[in-house]
C-alpha cells in the first residue's frame, strides 16, 4: 500500500501563519493581502503545539491507531483553548461594557480581526 501524503498545510506553515498570513494565501474579502492574520495562539504555547503535531505525524508510521488517537486529543484540546480564548475576551468586554467604560474601535476592530482569521482558518480546512 502506498502512503499520500496530505496536501494540507506543512507545520511550518502552520507555526507561521499568525504572523504572515496563510501558507501565501491572497486576503479574502474585506481582508488586504498585506494584512496578516491575527495570531491566535503565540509563543511557546504554539511552539507546543506544533511540536506534538509533529511528534504525533511521525507517531503514525509505527502507530497509526495511536496516532490519529492522540491527533484527535490535539484537536479538541486545542478547540477548547480556543473557546476558552474567545469566551474570556468577550467576558472582558462585557463587563467593561456593563461598568460604563469606554471600548476603543481599535479594541473592538482587535477582538473582530481574531475572529475573522479564525472562520477563515475553519472554511479553510
Amino acid at each position: 500500500m502506498t502512503e499520500s501524503r496530505d496536501p494540507g498545510l506543512s507545520t511550518d506553515q502552520i507555526a507561521s501563519a499568525g504572523q504572515t498570513g496563510s501558507a501565501g494565501q491572497t486576503g479574502s474579502a474585506g481582508q488586504s493581502g498585506d494584512e496578516a492574520r491575527a495570531q491566535l495562539l503565540e509563543g511557546e504555547e504554539l511552539q507546543g503545539v506544533v511540536l506534538r503535531w509533529r511528534e504525533i505525524q511521525a507517531q503514525f508510521v509505527d502507530e497509526p491507531r495511536s496516532a490519529v488517537q492522540d491527533a484527535d486529543a490535539l484537536v479538541a484540546d486545542l478547540m477548547q483553548r480556543l473557546a476558552r480564548m474567545f469566551a474570556d475576551e468577550r467576558d472582558q468586554l462585557e463587563s467593561r461594557w456593563t461598568s460604563g467604560e469606554e471600548v476603543s474601535t481599535e479594541d473592538l476592530r482587535q477582538g473582530l480581526r481574531r475572529y475573522r482569521s479564525f472562520f477563515e482558518r475553519l472554511l479553510a480546512a
